[in-house]
């Protein structure tokens, strides 16, 4: 990852903001690093009700980055959730589980994209580009 950090563009002019929602600590850590690396601005929460419960608070996020299997409120229930509330950001599902009913469902929830983690800078700027938030 080092050798390319001389590549790694800057979108904090952008002023995008992030929200990860995951419930393992690693990949929250991950995740968030990866963001901050690319200046966008992010919290983190641990399972899709506290991603529904910061939105009810008022908060927005340009992009979310959703895990699929979590306790409380799976990724899928949350996505589903947060789109029925009216929530246009852009939710992207970051997860282990691949295969492809997972994926379908996942999708048919209401994400605008799809990664296989681990999620890595080049991934993160995919998911960016496909979502027109990077070019």
């Amino acid at each position: 990852m080092k050798e390319i950090a001389d590549e790694v563009p800057s979108l904090a002019e952008s002023k995008l903001t992030a929200l990860v929602v995951d419930d393992n600590f690693v990949n929250q850590t991950m995740h968030h690093k990866l963001l901050d690396r690319l200046g966008i601005k992010n919290d983190v929460v641990c399972n899709g009700q506290e991603a529904v419960d910061v939105h009810c608070s008022g908060r927005n996020y340009d992009l979310i980055l959703m895990d699929m299997e979590m306790p409380i409120l799976n990724g899928i229930q949350a996505t589903k959730r947060l789109r029925e509330m009216g929530i246009e950001s852009k939710i992207a599902g970051v997860t282990t589980r691949a295969n492809e009913g997972d994926k379908k469902e996942f999708m048919e929830a209401g994400l605008n994209d799809f990664q296989e983690k681990p999620l890595t800078i080049s991934k993160l700027l995919s998911i960016l580009h496909r979502l027109d938030f990077y070019v």
